[in-house]
């Protein structure tokens, strides 16, 4: 067993959380017992992941994607309470971590997605280092990148170029929601860009410039971050830990 306090602030120093700006809570979001003997983590504190915590008899559910964000109402009603009402009923208790984990250049999701695609990492920028880059070990072409990245994250990836055969070899990337630093990433003059998530400038934006962006799923490019966390937690405090996964395809 481990002490939940001890997990805590271990993970309130690696993780730096107090240098970021962030949308949501950072760390405990919903208490639960004080002693932890399992981990599930998960993407999002979807009642899925909820009911895979209580059916594994975790009593820590670690999350990317929390319960509590500034944009929604405050009010715990419907689903969140329905949420809430289980983690409380079975004392597990939910700690989420959003940009910090993006960001983190061992556990983050923009590594750990470099990481699963094989890319060759340079180094991080823009705001809150969110926009990581670097460059494929041998071009390929953007219906070649699209198909690796399709075969290795299980999902078909949203393609905007001007032509299918045009060369990549140098890359940017965000996790997630990250299409607003598409401009960016034509500024530092990349072959390719991907996140999550497409909006409608973006495909202008790629018609334009001649910058290749792709959107792979904000599910999909944000699955390693946290599992890389969850075991790094297990070989910090010798816990054991599992992964909960959902057919997300957005």
């Amino acid at each position: 067993m481990a002490n939940r306090n001890e997990i805590l602030h271990w993970c309130e120093r690696e993780l730096a959380i107090s240098q970021f700006r962030d949308f949501s809570p950072n760390g405990l979001q919903i208490e639960g017992q004080n002693e932890i003997n399992k981990i599930v983590c998960a993407v999002t504190a979807s009642q899925a992941a909820v009911d895979f915590a209580i059916a594994e008899q975790a009593n820590m559910l670690i999350v990317h994607h929390g319960m509590f964000w500034k944009s929604e109402p405050s009010c715990i009603t419907g689903w969140k309470k329905q949420r809430i009402q289980a983690l409380l009923k079975h004392e597990i208790n939910l700690l989420g971590y959003h940009l910090p984990l993006d960001a983190h250049q061992c556990w983050g999701n923009n590594v750990q997605l470099a990481t699963k695609l094989g890319w060759e990492i340079e180094g991080c920028c823009g705001e809150q280092n969110l926009l990581q880059y670097g460059r494929l070990s041998q071009p390929q072409t953007a219906t070649e990148l699209a198909r690796h990245i399709a075969q290795t994250l299980q999902r078909e990836p949203l393609l905007l170029c001007q032509h299918k055969q045009q060369q990549i070899q140098r890359l940017a990337w965000c996790s997630g929601g990250g299409q607003s630093f598409f401009q960016q990433a034509i500024d530092m003059g990349v072959d390719a860009f991907i996140t999550g998530e497409v909006s409608e400038p973006q495909y202008h934006l790629a018609q334009e410039t001649g910058v290749v962006f792709m959107a792979a799923g904000h599910h999909a490019t944000e699955r390693y971050g946290i599992q890389a966390l969850a075991a790094q937690i297990s070989t910090e405090f010798n816990l054991p830990h599992f992964f909960f996964d959902e057919a997300n395809p957005v």
